[in-house]
């Protein structure tokens, strides 16, 4: 997928001389799954992303070019080291199929769209009332589409030169906080940073966070019962409006999951042996520096790290052909740690940060994006049970149609978007399995996929039991009106000579005889239930008389 132009890494102060490992390269890229809904009720929004650029301000959001084009020159080398890192229809999910006139029948265009804001150039992150202020370049803002499903993704990658380690594991843990979590007495908001600021091309501020203004968090959930999100981030999704609030947009979205948005992280070190064993399982699970710091949750997360360590919490892959290079996963966490020394393990192009930037993104990426849409179906699955009222036939029906809808977008996700494996390739296949495993990917499909049979063996049962239903007052009426059939065809035997009769008395007595049936055949449809009870005690020889007349008077 298309990266743009590379700008100068922004140059922080350099490490201390006093034994601490120095971060000479940091990337972080946080990936933001949200749930879109259109404006309007119960609007049809067949393509979201085209909604978005017809209703944005002109450049704001445009869409990402398409690299992977028909011209061989404009086709480098990492654009075919990560195409052929996947399998065939995952290249088909990523990339669509060729355009070229020898296809004929193909799968057509990526079901992927990418728009990506062009305003916002860096961020100014200051993690402590009291620390320097910390300037990183932003590499992009993209915002994932994918066709027919309610899901986007907001992806931001920023990246400095020269750092601590203990900056940049702080960094990590603070950054994509989409709202605080407690505050403390001064109005600190908890394991959030002190001031974000968006900067643009001029240096100049178009957005800051508001982590500390404690009341208008508070505020919002007791109206909304939802949480309120940090004034920064919701600036990067404008226009788009959030969900529960007054703000007028051309779509409207709301959060999935945990506030902590899930990140990966590229660490080019100046001497990765100094790694020890809880700074290994602080960067698998982004936890944040133990450098005696006391904070909320500092001591219980470190009296855990070694439980930690071995438990299935993180795994870690090494590449020791690579000078020992390090993939750390822990679902939430994707982290990349190496020798700053080598060049090819930061080399943009074909090394191991370009494959962080591309394949390692791609397959990040679609993990989450698997867990964000099997939570948008669990969300929608619980929305439609909860309107359910079987008394009410216009809730009934309501959720039969919703049963139907779920039913047909998860076929349709389950056979163009879910994929248990990407790759042949050992790393790419292994990174992608575990981040598989510690979301629990696999188990919330199996959940959902049986809520949505549940929903629908619901509907056939309820089905069949109003057929069945149907099908036994129909034969209590037929049984009775038996009866009305026989005298009638009695009654036709000529016993009475009406064929001499003037047509205005014909036509009185068919009105005589025709009123009362049909009265009497809706009566018995009415009093089906009761005369099927009565019949099922008459076959079995427990017919009680008085009984039966209390019942059937009800």
């Amino acid at each position: 997928m298309d990266q743009h132009s590379e700008p100068a890494p922004a140059k922080q102060p350099a490490p201390s001389a006093s034994g601490e490992v120095g971060v000479r390269h940091f990337r972080e890229i946080v990936l933001w799954p949200i749930y879109l809904s259109p404006s309007e009720p119960h609007a049809d929004v067949p393509d979201y992303a085209q909604r978005l650029l017809d209703t944005a301000p002109d450049g704001l959001w445009q869409e990402v070019a398409d690299e992977f084009t028909a011209d061989p020159a404009a086709f480098q080398e990492r654009h075919y080291n990560e195409f052929v890192a996947f399998l065939p229809a995952v290249q088909r999910f990523l990339y669509g199929q060729g355009r070229s006139a020898a296809v004929k029948h193909g799968y057509g265009d990526s079901p992927i769209r990418v728009l990506r804001r062009m305003d916002i150039q860096q961020v100014r992150v200051q993690l402590g009332r009291d620390d320097p202020a910390l300037l990183f370049d932003v590499a992009h803002v993209d915002l994932y589409f994918f066709f027919d499903i309610d899901i986007a993704v907001l992806t931001l990658e920023i990246l400095a030169d020269n750092m601590t380690l203990r900056t940049a594991q702080e960094v990590m843990f603070q950054f994509g906080r989409a709202y605080p979590s407690f505050w403390e007495e001064d109005d600190t908001a908890g394991h959030c940073p002190w001031r974000v600021e968006w900067l643009g091309a001029g240096g100049e501020v178009l957005a800051a966070s508001d982590y500390g203004d404690r009341h208008k968090y508070l505020a919002f959930t007791a109206k909304h019962r939802a949480p309120c999100l940090a004034s920064h981030w919701e600036y990067l999704l404008r226009p788009l409006a959030l969900d529960h609030t007054e703000a007028q947009g051309p779509l409207r979205y709301r959060q999935l999951e945990y506030y902590r948005m899930p990140l990966m992280a590229f660490l080019a070190l100046d001497d990765p042996g100094k790694l020890g064993p809880n700074e290994i399982v602080q960067l698998a699970l982004a936890n944040g520096r133990t450098d005696g710091t006391e904070r909320r949750g500092a001591k219980k997360r470190s009296a855990h790290f070694e439980a930690q360590r071995g438990s299935a919490r993180f795994r870690e892959i090494r590449d020791e052909e690579n000078s020992g290079t390090r993939y750390l996963s822990s679902g939430r966490a994707l982290v990349v740690a190496g020798d700053a020394g080598n060049p090819f393990f930061t080399h943009l192009e074909h090394g191991v940060l370009a494959r962080f930037r591309h394949q390692d993104f791609l397959l990040f990426l679609i993990a989450h994006f698997h867990r964000a849409a099997l939570l948008m179906f669990s969300d929608r699955l619980a929305e439609a049970v909860g309107r359910l009222d079987i008394g009410n036939v216009a809730a009934v029906q309501a959720f039969r149609r919703a049963t139907r809808h779920a039913l047909e977008t998860f076929l349709r996700f389950t056979h163009r978007y879910w994929f248990s494996e990407v790759s042949d390739q050992t790393e790419t296949a292994d990174l992608f399995a575990l981040c598989r495993q510690h979301l629990g990917v696999d188990r919330l499909y199996a959940d959902i996929r049986q809520e949505v049979q549940d929903m629908s063996q619901y509907l056939e049962t309820e089905a069949m039991r109003r057929q069945n239903e149907t099908i036994v007052r129909l034969t209590v009426v037929t049984i009775f009106g038996l009866i009305g059939t026989i005298v009638t065809g009695f009654l036709g035997m000529n016993l009475f000579a009406y064929s001499d009769e003037t047509a205005l008395t014909k036509l009185w007595l068919f009105f005589v005889i025709f009123v009362p049936t049909v009265l009497l055949t809706l009566y018995t449809v009415k009093k089906s239930r009761q005369l099927s009870e009565f019949l099922d005690s008459l076959s079995a020889g427990e017919l009680k008389f008085r009984r039966f007349w209390r019942g059937y008077r009800k």
